[in-house]
């Protein structure tokens, strides 16, 4: 196994474990593709829940840009409960894994087909 696969693996064991969730491993796939070299860099992986800007950034760089989504106070409010189901706590909040359960808050898997 390569060292994307190794990170996939380890997703689906954050969603399973950390977040409740089974994984759907074909689109965790995609959108682990989809963060491209970032899922390799140290800081550019995890996404900082507790920082303003930083969920700014993933609001217009993924849900209105990648995602197609219009402006909204529910786009806010998805990221953060999407936050709140990882658990506030968790030190190391993957942005695939918080991509991945943003896409299917918003039922965009098409996005990914």
């Amino acid at each position: 196994m390569g060292k994307r696969d190794d990170l996939i693996a380890q997703y689906a064991d954050d969603l399973k474990n950390k977040c409740g969730m089974t994984p759907d491993m074909a689109l965790l796939t995609k959108v682990t593709i989809g963060c491209g070299p970032s899922i390799y860099n140290r800081d550019a992986s995890t996404v900082a829940g507790g920082q303003p800007a930083e969920l700014e950034t993933v609001k217009n760089n993924f849900l209105m840009k990648k995602l197609g989504l219009s402006d909204s106070p529910a786009l806010m409010e998805a990221i953060d409960s999407v936050i709140e189901t990882y658990g506030r706590s968790e030190r190391n909040k993957f942005r695939a894994v918080i991509y991945y359960m943003l896409v299917k808050h918003f039922n965009k898997e098409s996005v990914y087909s």
